[in-house]
């Protein structure tokens, strides 16, 4: 059942447009985000470095109870077939002490996206023992610096947890022997990632331990691709894979001409966003309901018709359209009913000079240009950044005591070019995730999906997921969990703490003997 990943050539712009952040940045128009990440040359091969680990003992509470931990920084070598290295994966690991059948205990692998981004997003915002703080319903940034804390509402109590830098990435970095293309691509990256799995796993003896993965956004390809690659090249059976403010299929979050799919998967986020914001009024879930009934049914029909569309028909589904999102009907005929999320993050509060956030739609701030009609930046985005990243050195230098004479890239550019692969198509792991659920019928699948991301809105996801060639049986082992805000919902304090509800009961769940 072994398929390759289909995948394409359409345009430069989509490798661009994800290296800009933990997802992608914007796609649909060409004004380019403040905040984006330029594209750069492929780094020179680092000089080698000796490897090193540091290592420290600590303790958080989780739900009431002392967890005493250890915590290592540490780099694993990647070496081709002549032991000679080609990369050096940078993780941070947080191993749980003083554990009956220690090497029973779960363990899950976790990592952002991209492609171009380091672990620092889930590492330090949700998941670890140590989180950055943020305000009430991280809408707003707080007063610099920030600097980490113990976090409560980690997973740590139910799995060990190794956060895992891809190369270019963080700390991580291209030996003499390697070189960038056998790295920055949808293959090469799966492959790297998994090499680096087996040699963790391998070296700390936990191939008896229950086994997860989750990845953020571009990390949900990454993962979709490991569940099934670690099985069919190491033998490795994964017990569970969590897909948080992912997609699978590039199709689905990026239209073009003769691709109308995207305005389809996005359009119940629209709803969503504009209800937050009060201009659509009513109850959210029933109008997001409505929205998705309507995507699926007259409005896709309708973009099927194309230039064929009646003239009556189209003013009645721009009304609908103009009812669901808060954007006047106008906006939406001159657009030929189809509204980007580009577009709709500046006009539907352009009345009070704001523009609405990309990976959560929920943040508006002051727009810059008041004249263009799509945003300069992402609020979202900005609210984040210059948190994590002097939350995130504070830590590895200070508390740590990783010192590192090259910067750590939080956010980079160097990963590009990217491939994407040949033949002229989009990037689509969801054949993969069907392989590793069929050589695997008891791995578990938790999707995430946040309800104002616009980064990859949930829609997106669901419509592959809804298009899985399984029997019932296998697709009841794909759960989807929702969250009140955007792609990292973590950062709002309600959905972290559901967040966590969620990711212990899919584990305990999930290691569960029948």
């Amino acid at each position: 059942m072994k398929r390759s990943l289909t995948t394409t050539l359409s345009t430069f712009a989509i490798g661009l447009s994800i290296c800009a952040s933990p997802a992608f940045a914007q796609h649909e128009k060409p004004e380019k985000s403040q905040t984006e990440a330029a594209p750069a040359k492929p780094s020179k091969p680092a000089k080698q470095l000796a490897q090193k680990t540091v290592t420290k003992d600590a303790s958080v509470t989780i739900a009431g109870k002392q967890i005493d931990y250890t915590v290592a920084a540490s780099r694993i070598t990647l070496k081709n077939t002549k032991d000679e290295p080609r990369a050096s994966l940078f993780y941070v690991s947080y191993v749980k002490k003083e554990v009956k059948d220690a090497i029973k205990r779960p363990v899950l692998f976790a990592f952002n996206g991209g492609p171009g981004s380091s672990a620092v997003w889930l590492h330090l915002g949700a998941l670890g023992p140590k989180i950055i703080p943020t305000s009430t319903d991280g809408t707003t940034p707080l007063m610099p610096p920030i600097t980490v804390k113990d976090n409560p509402l980690s997973i740590l109590d139910v799995a060990d947890l190794v956060f895992i830098d891809p190369v270019s990435t963080g700390y991580s970095k291209i030996e003499k022997n390697g070189k960038p293309q056998e790295f920055h691509s949808v293959d090469g990256d799966i492959s790297s990632v998994g090499d680096f799995i087996r040699r963790w796993i391998t070296e700390n003896k936990r191939w008896s331990s229950p086994k997860f993965i989750l990845g953020e956004s571009y990390g949900g390809v990454r993962a979709a691709g490991l569940a099934s690659h670690l099985q069919s090249r190491y033998g490795m059976h994964l017990n569970g894979v969590v897909l948080l403010s992912s997609l699978l299929d590039f199709s689905t979050v990026k239209p073009s001409n003769g691709n109308d799919l995207a305005y389809i998967t996005y359009l119940p986020a629209l709803t969503a966003t504009a209800h937050h914001h009060a201009v659509v009024k009513g109850d959210r879930d029933k109008l997001i309901a409505e929205a998705n009934t309507f995507a699926y049914g007259e409005y896709a029909t309708a973009l099927l018709k194309g230039n064929k569309l009646p003239a009556a028909d189209k003013n009645k589904i721009a009304a609908k359209i103009a009812s669901l999102t808060g954007v006047s009907k106008q906006i939406i005929l001159d657009n030929n009913l189809r509204l980007s999320s580009t577009r709709f993050r500046k006009e539907l509060l352009r009345s009070k000079g704001m523009i609405l956030g990309r990976f959560d739609a929920r943040v508006s701030w002051n727009g810059i240009s008041k004249s263009s009609n799509y945003p300069s930046y992402d609020p979202s985005f900005s609210v984040a950044k210059g948190a994590f990243s002097t939350a995130m050195l504070a830590y590895l230098g200070d508390d740590l005591g990783w010192i590192d004479e090259q910067p750590y890239e939080i956010l980079t550019g160097k990963v590009h070019p990217w491939s994407w692969g040949a033949n002229n198509r989009f990037v689509n792991v969801a054949p993969k995730l069907v392989d590793a659920l069929a050589e695997n019928p008891k791995l578990k699948i938790l999707v995430q999906c946040g309800h104002t991301d616009l980064a990859t809105p949930a829609g997106g996801i669901l419509h592959s997921i809804n298009h899985l060639d399984l029997p019932k049986a296998l697709r009841d082992n794909i759960s989807v969990a929702w969250y009140d805000a955007g792609h990292m919902f973590y950062l709002n304090q309600p959905d972290l703490v559901k967040c966590r509800k969620d990711l212990v009961n899919f584990i305990t769940s999930a290691t569960k003997a029948p």
